[in-house]
């Protein structure tokens, strides 16, 4: 299994390109199965999730051509995905697939609406929290699927199509407002969606819908309201730039004492995460091409926050920030809203020699003057991501195990940030 090892102290200077966003890749990839035609994809990340989900989908019947980089290109562009659904060979998302990838459940909402029926595997556990499917199936109830669950699989039913209706979300859900917007494209009528997610990502395959032919209103806000369409047309559409990959270096950037222009990306993608970072000390300012984040090496001022749907601070980039303040002149206090066991990085910060401690959904961080190397274990993709923002601060050696979890959620990781100065290698093992 591979480890990632760090040597810290090296300040980071340069550029870093942001690659495709994986968050609105996955869902973009599973609209190919709402239309005959093809869809193609501009600036989808070379992961390992967007890989799975390219198996899962042939094993629907979607055929897959991928156009690499071009020598000379663009280099925060990613490849180009051609997706076509002519024919949808199999209705039926087995569980050796799905439990591997959570996002997969989503192709239930699309594949009720254009075959009439879907059979779904149920996710299964999540490191992070259990994450209910129940909004996304009350959903489609309300499309008027007919839901039943049999021996660990969602089975759903509309023999005559889904028609559109209302729903109105009692929490906020990326993946439940996702299987919502991707079935109403199909269903007869309009469907209104209240409380719907407004994170970036669903703003983008809303974009996308809309380019294939349906109406939508109410894009970036909690009110959709989608006229669906009995056929969609096919089109071209490129992945917005990754607002979490940004933060995770421009924190990464203001860890280290560094310099870093991160192209490709817009503020707007994260203005409250930005904003966090600045009230550390940090130096955030637009360029040309992306973001510069700059600090000089002076002391990290301490922060107090809570996660939040957007455009509140994101629970993702939590384990980044709780990483960040282990440094900080002061305590910091940090309140995880949206997922429960969100906080499994804490004692791996800890053998790293963070001072922090936990009471319920709160974690108190006290600054340290250094942390000191040491081997740690990643649990989940955000979380072994601070251990790399951890390592690049610490004297010392770092090597971090497990780290099959990146490759989920960070392109080129370590090309990226050795490239702008960082002491960073991949230990294949052998």
């Amino acid at each position: 299994m591979d480890r990632i090892r760090i040597i810290g102290g090296q300040p980071l200077k340069g550029t870093i390109p942001i690659s495709g966003a994986k968050n609105a890749a996955l869902p973009l990839m599973i609209a190919s199965l709402l239309t005959e035609d093809r869809l193609t994809l501009k600036n989808v990340p070379n992961l390992a999730d967007v890989n799975l989900l390219a198996r899962i989908l042939r094993n629907h019947g979607v055929d897959l051509a991928v156009d690499g980089k071009r020598a000379g290109g663009t280099p925060h562009l990613g490849e180009t995905f051609h997706l076509t659904a002519r024919d949808i060979s199999d209705t039926t998302a087995p569980y050796e697939l799905v439990s591997r990838m959570r996002a997969s459940f989503w192709v239930l909402g699309p594949l009720v609406a254009r075959m009439g029926e879907a059979k779904v595997s149920l996710p299964g556990g999540c490191a992070i929290g259990t994450r209910p499917v129940d909004l996304h199936l009350s959903a489609l109830r309300a499309l008027g699927a007919e839901i039943e669950i049999d021996a660990g699989y969602v089975i759903a039913r509309a023999p005559k199509g889904l028609v559109g209706g209302h729903i109105t979300f009692p929490k906020v859900s990326v993946g439940a407002t996702h299987n919502a917007l991707l079935a109403a494209a199909l269903a007869k009528g309009e469907t209104l969606i209240e409380n719907a997610a407004r994170e970036p990502e669903v703003g983008d395959v809303a974009a996308c819908l809309v380019k294939m032919g349906v109406v939508i209103e109410g894009i970036g806000t909690s009110t959709l309201r989608v006229q669906g369409k009995s056929r969609l047309e096919g089109t071209v559409h490129t992945v917005l730039p990754d607002r979490i990959e940004t933060g995770t270096f421009a924190f990464a950037v203001a860890a280290t004492g560094g310099d870093v222009v991160l192209e490709g990306t817009r503020r707007e993608l994260l203005k409250t995460a930005l904003e966090t970072l600045s009230e550390t000390g940090a130096s955030v300012t637009d360029t040309e091409t992306g973001v510069r984040i700059q600090r000089n090496g002076n002391g990290l001022e301490p922060i107090d926050v809570e996660t939040q749907p957007f455009p509140g601070f994101p629970t993702d980039l939590q384990a980044q920030l709780m990483a960040l303040m282990t440094r900080a002149h002061g305590t910091s206090v940090i309140r995880e809203t949206i997922f429960e066991n969100r906080f499994m990085h804490v004692q791996e910060l800890a053998r790293l020699g963070a001072d922090i401690k936990l009471h319920g959904d709160t974690a108190t961080i006290k600054g340290v003057r250094s942390l000191r190397g040491a081997p740690v274990m990643a649990t989940d993709l955000r979380a072994s991501v601070s251990l790399v923002i951890a390592g690049l601060m610490a004297e010392g050696e770092t090597i971090i195990n497990r780290v099959y979890h990146l490759d989920r959620g960070f392109e080129r990781l370590e090309e990226k940030l050795s490239r702008c100065g960082a002491q960073i290698e991949r230990l294949t093992a052998g």
